[in-house]
């Protein structure tokens, strides 16, 4: 069965830009158009409204996103139950998770994992951990490393992998910004922002409680991006710390002792329940 028209819609259908898909499943921008194209012809309707600025899905677009979801979980769940009675496990998983952690603690995984399933080929995605949990939702991706959201869905399984505090992070005085260690007024400091995510959310609930009106300087999509930002003097910003132990910038930045607690960042494997009965997603899981 080629489900590949099918995986290329989806992935469109969820990022809504040609160029972002085309990057990350590795098609040319061209080649992209004239599948969709085609898809639409056969299918006689129009999936996507687009134009040179906009891509939005048409009401039939949108049925058949979740007719492409259910076809692709259903036709994953067919393929996973003939591998069961195959002896050795083969196939593919795509995972998604930050530079970061594909540093920190993937190659711990995947080394013991390719060892004994040689023929599971791996696809990694790497980029901002906030839309990690989204990607699994949606089935863009079987399994991400993300941070555990204060609710977790109850159709999701998460396997922790490690704690890592929420800190937050300064210039050092040399740079151009001079931050005191201990800041007296929040509301003057200007502050480097994920634009989504854990520690977005812990950090608004601390300003509320505080009745802080926070300085934003920037919003930014990844923890390495906030260490960068804040590395060349231009505000304040909170990362994990497993990020900034594992950054090339950790000498050119500081630890505020901050007047808080923002709480541990829950970092661990996410999978939909439903993909833990997948024969290769339950090998990964239990690497």
């Amino acid at each position: 069965m080629d489900t590949r028209s099918l995986r290329l819609f989806l992935n469109l259908s969820e990022t809504l830009h040609f160029g972002r898909t085309s990057e990350e499943l590795h098609i040319s921008t061209s080649a992209l158009s004239r599948s969709i194209k085609q898809l639409e012809v056969t299918l006689g309707v129009t999936l996507f409204e687009r134009d040179n600025r906009h891509v939005a899905l048409t009401p039939e677009g949108r049925l058949l996103q979740e007719y492409a979801r259910e076809t692709l979980h259903h036709w994953g769940e067919f393929r996973d139950s003939l591998l069961e009675s195959s002896r050795e496990l083969q196939g593919s998983i795509s995972i998604y998770c930050s530079v970061t952690a594909s540093h920190s603690f993937l190659y711990d995984i995947l080394s013991d994992f390719r060892q004994k399933h040689p023929k599971i080929a791996l696809k990694l995605h790497t980029g901002d951990p906030a839309q990690g949990i989204s990607r699994i939702i949606s089935g863009q991706e079987d399994i991400t490393i993300a941070a555990r959201p204060d609710k977790l869905p109850d159709n999701l399984a998460f396997r922790r992998i490690t704690m890592s505090p929420l800190v937050f992070i300064a210039p050092l005085p040399e740079y151009l910004l001079s931050i005191p260690e201990q800041v007296k007024d929040w509301g003057e400091v200007p502050m480097i922002l994920s634009e989504e995510g854990i520690a977005r959310e812990r950090l608004e609930q601390w300003f509320k409680k505080n009745k802080v009106k926070p300085k934003i300087y920037a919003q930014v999509a990844g923890h390495e991006a906030i260490v960068s930002m804040v590395s060349l003097g231009f505000g304040v910003g909170v990362v994990p710390k497993i990020v900034l132990d594992n950054s090339p910038l950790l000498d050119k930045v500081q630890v505020l002792s901050a007047p808080h607690e923002l709480g541990n960042y829950d970092v661990g494997l996410c999978t939909l329940k439903k993909r833990l009965r997948s024969p290769i997603i339950e090998a990964f899981w239990g690497a």
